[in-house]
């Protein structure tokens, strides 16, 4: 736990180089998916002993995985190369990368400054323009190559889309062991790509729906170790654990607030449950939905004004939208099927949903006031939307069907159409996306 938190704290830093920006003449579309993406090359990175070297030639491999990854990115093999660069302060051979059809090429070197300090520099440019479109350099450890490769990968994606990236960012998981009818849930966080898996609790307690504060330094999740299902605090980096009420009945579903001051949840009671918003410094709740129905799954908009939540009041389960303080209760899906585990998109633009009509399950998308649903996946179980920081892409859980079925972490982005298996360990489920690291 200490070394994972060591390692995102580390001091990082970045400055444009010297070379000034020229405009970006290369465009991407990111509504189109991985219809055409962009052929970019990424050569190993530049270096001047053994062991950079090899930092050099891992941190490429990164960033071709990361933007490989997005569908907006064709990362072009290396043996395919033709140019040799050996300083990145000299424009590259443009007609050599043009010819194996490279739009975009990304020119590395790392610079070892002492024993425990790098420094990692790249440019980004447009082939067919002859220009540089961005400029970088990064001082870390040796040891924290891998988190500044997914920077580097973030301000890439930003200079040929203008869109944040999602790269340096992580995800908090259940990780799960045994038969469905003896299965072992643990709470597990890694990088974004899947690397360096890490269980956060000791025990092998049953616990579901974690989901990051705003700082992804604390994760609130749900607990059966005593049996009432009850919802809990994690900070991160010290691994202190604390009951949050100590409720007469069931508490499921915690989501924190925009600002980390608040957590919504839903509560039972006699059989019928009901949305709360509690205030974390004083531990005080308030309940927002008092409908004789099941009101479950609350998730706050952006800019923490509105609330989106599942509910059956109307006779089966479908999506409302209210305001933070309950009022202005509105209906917002109306298609045919049960919808449900709405969530806000981190743009303000959209909400994710799970859909199941036929029995088959979807993760569908559509604006906040419901108009222009689109269902991007379809399987025997899909569930537990999660977006990515920059609400560009869902994560979500597929489990497959029977008994001897097992659980999958996947992704899609908003075209339906880069859909791709996340690596985890083993059989994985609810998902939860950090925001961008600091």
């Amino acid at each position: 736990m200490t070394r994972l938190i060591a390692s995102i704290l580390l001091g990082l830093f970045a400055v444009f180089l010297t070379l000034g920006q020229a405009q970006a003449q290369l465009e991407i579309d990111i509504t189109k998916g991985n219809i055409n993406p962009t052929p970019i090359a990424i050569p190993d990175f530049l270096a001047t002993d053994s062991q950079t070297r090899a930092i050099g030639a891992d941190i490429a491999a990164v960033v071709r995985a990361d933007l490989e990854r997005s569908g907006l990115f064709n990362a072009l093999d290396p043996s395919s190369f033709i140019e040799t660069q050996t300083n990145i302060d000299y424009q590259p051979t443009f007609a050599d990368w043009r010819v194996i059809k490279a739009d975009a090429l990304v020119s590395g070197q790392i610079i070892r400054e002492s024993a425990t300090k790098i420094r990692v520099e790249f440019r980004l440019w447009d082939i067919f323009a002859g220009k540089q479109l961005a400029g970088l350099r990064f001082a870390t450890t040796p040891d924290n190559w891998r988190r500044t490769a997914h920077k580097a990968s973030d301000a890439i994606y930003k200079s040929l889309t203008g869109e944040e990236g999602y790269f340096d960012s992580r995800i908090v998981f259940i990780d799960e062991k045994g038969s469905k009818t003896n299965r072992k849930k643990r709470l597990t966080i890694m990088d974004q790509d899947g690397h360096a898996p890490q269980y956060l609790l000791a025990g092998s307690d049953l616990v579901i729906t974690p989901r990051f504060s705003p700082s992804a330094q604390k994760i609130t999740f749900m607990s059966y170790e005593n049996i009432i299902p009850q919802v809990y605090l994690l900070d991160i980096e010290t691994g202190r654990r604390e009951l949050l009420g100590n409720f007469p009945g069931m508490t499921f579903a915690p989501r924190f607030s925009p600002d980390g001051k608040h957590l919504i949840m839903s509560m039972m009671d006699k059989g019928n449950s009901d949305v709360y918003k509690m205030d974390l410094s004083s531990r005080s709740t308030t309940r927002l939905t008092s409908e004789p129905s099941i009101d479950v799954s609350g998730s706050f908009s952006p800019d923490g004004r509105r609330i989106v939540f599942n509910s059956d009041r109307g006779g089966s389960p479908q999506i409302y939208t209210m305001n933070s303080d309950g009022s202005n209760v509105k209906r917002i899906s109306f298609g045919k099927g049960r919808y449900s585990a709405p969530v806000w998109s981190p743009r303000g633009d959209k909400i994710a949903f799970v859909k199941s009509k036929g029995g088959r399950y979807s993760i569908g998308i559509m604006n906040v006031d419901g108009s222009a649903e689109r269902l991007l996946t379809e399987s025997y179980l899909d569930e537990s939307p999660t977006w990515s920081p920059n609400g560009r892409v869902i994560l979500f859980s597929r489990e497959t069907k029977g008994q001897s079925g097992y659980n999958e972490i996947w992704s899609v982005d908003l075209t339906g159409k880069n859909i791709r298996r996340i690596n985890t360990p083993g059989k994985s489920s609810d998902p939860a996306w950090s925001p961008l690291l600091q």
